[in-house]
Order: structure tokens, then C-alpha cells, then sequence
């Protein structure tokens, strides 16, 4: 990326088109990519959620056998229980998780709030995914739409470059 926006800027300054239009041609095929990748990942993604849960319970074991504070499951599944407001999967350990395990589950006012007001991880996944899907689409529609308005404004400067009667 650090690349491609290095084209635009410099062939900008310089009035290359050469640089210009490998600048719109990186843009075109970056809009194609991620336009496929949203297609895929819209017709997948009950497969996209399984391998999330599965990618969750690999690091939650990991963080359950883990002693150190360094290990990277660990950093993990707090990452999972912060962010999606969850305490551990389907399961029966994770039922019993935020009992033995503070330090894994984010922190609530009482015992039986942690007991009964904790769901479980993958609940908060597939969730995510059903419900919270038009967010993800509306971030897609936006970087789209930025992309697009890039791809003519470098156009039109590469355009009007050779229209330029400075040389």
C-alpha cells in the first residue's frame, strides 16, 4: 500500500503519467481484489464464522494451559472477551471459566453477575457475523467509493498532464 500511494504522490509532483497510470492500474486491481474478497467472504461466511470459533477455542486452550503472562493465547482470548463482551465457549469449562479464571474474563460487579450475565463466545461470534453484517458492508461501500473518486481524480491528472502545453 505504502507502495502504490508512493506512486500516486510522486508521480503527482513530477507530472509523470507513466507513474500516474501504474498508479491507476495498482488502484484498479486493489478495487478488483477487494471487490472479490467481498463477494467471497459474503458467500462465506458461515464458513468464515466456524473458522473464527475454531481459531477462539485453539487460543483459549492455549491460554488455559499457559502459566506466563506472555503467551500469545493469552493476549488472545482477553483481545475476544474485551471486545465482544464474552467469557469463554460452548462448553462446559466455559461455563465455569470466570470462576477460575479472573484474569481471562473481563471483570463484573459480583459472582453471580459473572456467572449468569457472561455468554459465551461463539454466541458473541455468530452475532457478530448475522447481525452486525451491514457495518462490515458499509465499511466495504465507503473504501469503495474512495477508491473509485482515487482512480478518476488520477485519471484526470494523468489527462490532464499530456493535455498540458508546458513543454
Amino acid at each position: 500500500m505504502m507502495f502504490v500511494g508512493f506512486l500516486g504522490c510522486y508521480g503527482a509532483i513530477q507530472e509523470s503519467q507513466c507513474l500516474l497510470g501504474t498508479f491507476f492500474t495498482c488502484l484498479v486491481i486493489l478495487f478488483a481484489c477487494e471487490v472479490a474478497a467481498g463477494i467471497w467472504g459474503f458467500v462465506n461466511k458461515d464458513q468464515i464464522a466456524k473458522d473464527v470459533k475454531q481459531f477462539y477455542d485453539q487460543a483459549f486452550q492455549q491460554a488455559l494451559m499457559a502459566e506466563s503472562e506472555t503467551n500469545n493465547g493469552k493476549a488472545v482470548v482477553k483481545t475476544f472477551h474485551e471486545t465482544l463482551d464474552c467469557c469463554g465457549p460452548d462448553n462446559a469449562i466455559g461455563v465455569i471459566t470466570p470462576l477460575w479464571r479472573e484474569d481471562l474474563c473481563p471483570k463484573k460487579d459480583s459472582i453471580l453477575k459473572t456467572v449468569f450475565e457472561t455468554s459465551s463466545c461463539h454466541k458473541k461470534i455468530d452475532e457478530l457475523f448475522s447481525g452486525k453484517l451491514y457495518l462490515i458492508g458499509i465499511a466495504a461501500i465507503v473504501v469503495a467509493v474512495i477508491m473509485i473518486f482515487e482512480m478518476i481524480l488520477s485519471m484526470v491528472l494523468c489527462c490532464g498532464i499530456r493535455n498540458s502545453s508546458v513543454y
